[in-house]
């Protein structure tokens, strides 16, 4: 049988179809460069130019640093020159110095101990001498009027103030009175009751502190003027105490005025 028959009882193949020709690829991109691509370049372009600028700048810092040192340098040997050889001076041999600190005054302390001098006030002053007498002892400072001391007894005067002395013994009441008449002084009062006692509940029935009290107001440079209590602002058991007036008095208007001494 000649090749490339087919058999007789071998069914019928259908016969493939001649494709169509594919169509070739596009043609390729052009080589032209985009409008991106030759930003970059410029970009790039000018980064070198910058460097290049960069690096011009350096080398000029540089050759004026060198061109200074040369300067500097060459003066250095003018001025070597010019000079010549140098001998340091021989300084003598100088003794140490010694300065002996004075002895430290203890100024503050010393002013301290006269303030408190100044206002101390003692159990052995004799006030006999300056207290007037009739019915009871009072007193006023040289150069003010007994007229003073009899207002202060009539109640011309205010009292501002009033410190009781009752319980306390001798050094507490003065420490006590001091204070009161220094606290009275700083406010303006003038015009200040103190509260001894009568000497009821004391050993032989004697005011202990009475005696003291007039001891030690008369002491005080702030006293001008003291005499005893009326019956009803405590008799012999009290005494009114004077204070000399202060400029600016805060508390003037509880002084009668027309009273000042």
């Amino acid at each position: 049988m000649p090749k490339n028959v087919p058999h007789p009882g071998e069914p019928k193949r259908p016969r493939a179809t001649a494709q169509p020709p594919v169509p070739s690829a596009a043609p390729a991109a052009s080589a032209t460069p985009t409008p991106q691509a030759s930003t970059g370049l410029a970009g790039l372009g000018a980064l070198r130019d910058a460097l290049k600028a960069d690096a011009a700048r350096r080398e000029r810092e540089r050759a004026v640093a060198a061109q200074t040192r040369r300067e500097a340098a060459a003066d250095a040997d003018l001025f070597r020159r010019e000079i010549g050889a140098v001998s340091p001076l021989s300084a003598p041999v100088r003794a140490p110095r010694t300065v002996t600190p004075p002895v430290p005054l203890p100024l503050q302390t010393r002013r301290d101990e006269e303030a408190v001098l100044h206002e101390a006030i003692s159990d052995e002053f004799d006030p006999e001498a300056l207290l007037d007498t009739d019915d009871t002892l009072y007193y006023h400072r040289p150069g003010i009027s007994a007229e003073v001391v009899r207002k202060l007894r009539r109640g011309a005067w205010i009292v501002q103030a009033q410190l009781d002395l009752h319980g306390m013994r001798r050094d507490e009441a003065r420490e006590a009175l001091q204070a009161f008449i220094r606290e009275s002084v700083k406010r303006g009062l003038r015009c200040l009751r103190v509260i001894h006692g009568k000497g009821l509940g004391s050993v032989g029935k004697e005011p202990v502190l009475k005696g003291k009290v007039r001891t030690w107001l008369v002491q005080k440079e702030e006293v001008i003027a003291f005499c005893e209590a009326r019956g009803h602002d405590g008799g012999s058991g009290a005494v009114l105490v004077l204070l000399q007036p202060r400029l600016a008095n805060p508390q003037s208007a509880a002084i009668k005025p027309g009273l000042e001494p």
